[in-house]
């Protein structure tokens, strides 16, 4: 599913991501942890080819992710909210995503209906631009869209950031769901570890760029080893 060789990406002096070697199969849940700074969201960046690697690559479906486009067909991410179109109503962001995905307006609508409690009555009717809604219900516009086409492949990079409580606990479950539904491969990071532990079977510890712990995660064992290595941080 995602094949990574040799890769490594430094700014200046500064080697943010240097990975020898990662795969990624098909349905698997991974999570990502590390401190601020470990690399996690410049290797997502580097996944998306939003950032060019100093060397090596990222394979997706066996496309180098550099060097094509096909991949993204099957890929949805939501790292930031530099991915919204801030002058759209939630509405027409939906829309216009689903539009890209070849879905029409029934379509989105009908595929929205699976986000009504996430949304807890506060991303949709609202009559406002998503510049003018709080930094919560962005993310979930966000993590909605990125999930609204049900891509082969799903990143999300820190998804719990801003969610109330209640908001977290739908976004695990709705993870869980769509794994289970369609099979996606699902990639995420995050600084909560009773999170990552929850959603993810398979866990990889980063820093300094790069990957020092694999950790299989089926029924949670990972825990008390990422709190063994925090506690020492």
């Amino acid at each position: 599913m995602i094949r990574i060789a040799n890769l490594s990406k430094s700014f200046g002096d500064k080697v943010a991501v240097n990975i020898e070697g990662l795969s990624i199969k098909k349905s698997e849940t991974i999570g990502i942890v590390g401190n601020n700074g470990a690399g996690k969201t410049t290797l997502f960046r580097l996944m998306l080819d939003l950032y060019q690697a100093t060397t090596g690559e990222v394979l997706n479906h066996g496309l180098n992710v550099a060097k094509s486009e096909d991949w993204k067909a099957d890929t949805a991410a939501y790292i930031d909210n530099g991915f919204l179109i801030d002058f759209l109503t939630p509405e027409e962001y939906f829309d216009f995503l689903g539009n890209v995905r070849g879905l029409d307006s029934s379509e989105v609508k009908s595929r929205l209906a699976q986000f009504d409690k996430f949304m807890n009555g506060e991303v949709l009717g609202q009559k406002k631009y998503i510049r003018n809604f709080s930094s919560g219900n962005k993310q979930k516009i966000g993590i909605i869209g990125a999930m609204l086409a049900r891509p082969d492949i799903l990143i999300l990079d820190e998804p719990f950031n801003f969610l109330d409580p209640s908001s977290q606990i739908e976004i695990k479950r709705l993870l869980k769901k769509y794994n289970a539904d369609y099979g996606t491969t699902i990639i995420i990071s995050s600084h909560n570890l009773d999170h990552i532990v929850d959603v993810s079977n398979r866990i990889l510890l980063m820093e300094n760029g790069s990957i020092i712990n694999d950790i299989a995660n089926a029924n949670g064992e990972a825990v008390e080893m990422l709190n063994n290595y925090f506690e020492t941080k």
